[in-house]
């Protein structure tokens, strides 16, 4: 076994990484609603600071 050997084996063992990162990110459908309740998560404290402060999605307080 050479360098080249060893060269092959890592290029092939990473591709093999790749192809099951982006089966996990984009093939597995039960994945899709936890990956977007994640994405809403930095705008969900926005909107709960919004609604402890009184105040609609501009900032403005709201009329009482």
């Amino acid at each position: 076994m050479d360098i080249n050997d060893l060269r092959s084996i890592v290029t092939v063992v990473s591709l093999l990484t790749f192809l099951g990162i982006v089966w996990w990110a984009y093939g597995v459908k039960g994945n899709r609603k936890r990956f977007e309740e994640a994405a809403m998560l930095p705008f969900t404290d926005e909107e709960a600071d919004r609604a402890e402060l009184g105040q609609d999605r501009n900032g403005q307080r709201k009329a009482s």
